[in-house]
């Protein structure tokens, strides 16, 4: 299932700032990114954010 631009922009903000109030990354950091938004996206594309999204119909 496909999530909608406002979906994905929700999960990736919600992780962000997970991520700025210091959880660990989930993914391995090559460069020195501290940006928490570009590691949620980076996160995101290898699709391992813990979190569901449930549609209701």
């Amino acid at each position: 299932m496909e999530l909608t631009r406002f979906e994905k922009a929700r999960v990736i903000g919600a992780r962000a700032l997970q991520l700025a109030s210091g959880a660990p990354p989930m993914v391995e950091l090559v460069e020195k990114t501290v940006n928490p938004v570009k590691i949620a996206y980076m996160e995101f594309e290898k699709e391992v954010i813990p979190f569901v999204v449930v549609k209701e119909k």
